[in-house]
């Protein structure tokens, strides 16, 4: 595992300290590790939101839906995606 040597204010490095000691984190460094893969997460799902809003806005004008149909459709097993 790499190291990386960080510069905090002293209410950051603070804080970062009190999370460690509170019993939820072994260390600072678990604190940080918990930052780094939350935000990972996060940017992974807004890069999905904006696959899914890109393909939308591609895929041409909306359809008419009939919703009765569209339920009666899903309710069967082997129609569903």
């Amino acid at each position: 595992m790499g190291t990386m040597n960080i510069s905090l204010p002293d209410p950051m490095k603070a804080w970062v300290e009190e999370q460690a000691k509170s019993g939820r984190y072994a260390n600072s460094s678990d604190y940080v590790r918990d930052l780094i893969r939350r935000d990972r997460a996060r940017q992974e799902a807004v890069s999905e939101i904006q696959t899914a809003i890109s393909a939308g806005l591609t895929s041409g004008p909306a359809k008419a839906v009939d919703p009765d149909a569209f339920k009666t459709r899903m309710r069967r097993p082997d129609d569903r995606i």
